[in-house]
């Protein structure tokens, strides 16, 4: 039988485990390199980027700098949005492994 206070209980640890997992991700960080390491960038789990580093020798080639620098940026963002979902799946127990997915 479907039981209203038991839903709101539910929902209320949910939205304590997300407000815990926020704020665990502000400490988490997160690198990428690019360029055998010429250009790497920083970030947090919430994806702001706390540190940037380029190497003196692109400093003259603002082609390869600009190639290097969205190749690292798009690294991060990759990293950020999959401890994002790993993060949301751990909080939703596991639902990529309903019983019921083959049917």
């Amino acid at each position: 039988m479907f039981d209203p206070q038991e839903l709101a209980k539910t929902l209320g640890n949910l939205q304590e485990k997300l407000k815990e997992a926020q704020e665990e991700s502000k400490n988490l960080t997160f690198s990428a390199k690019s360029g055998g390491g010429l250009v790497h960038i920083t970030a947090n789990g919430e994806g702001e980027v706390i540190d940037i580093g380029i190497d003196d020798s692109l400093l003259e080639d603002k082609e390869s700098l600009q190639i290097l620098l969205m190749s690292a940026f798009n690294d991060i963002s990759k990293s950020v949005e999959q401890n994002r979902k790993n993060m949301a799946m751990g909080m939703l127990g596991n639902l990529g492994e309903f019983p019921f997915k083959g049917l």
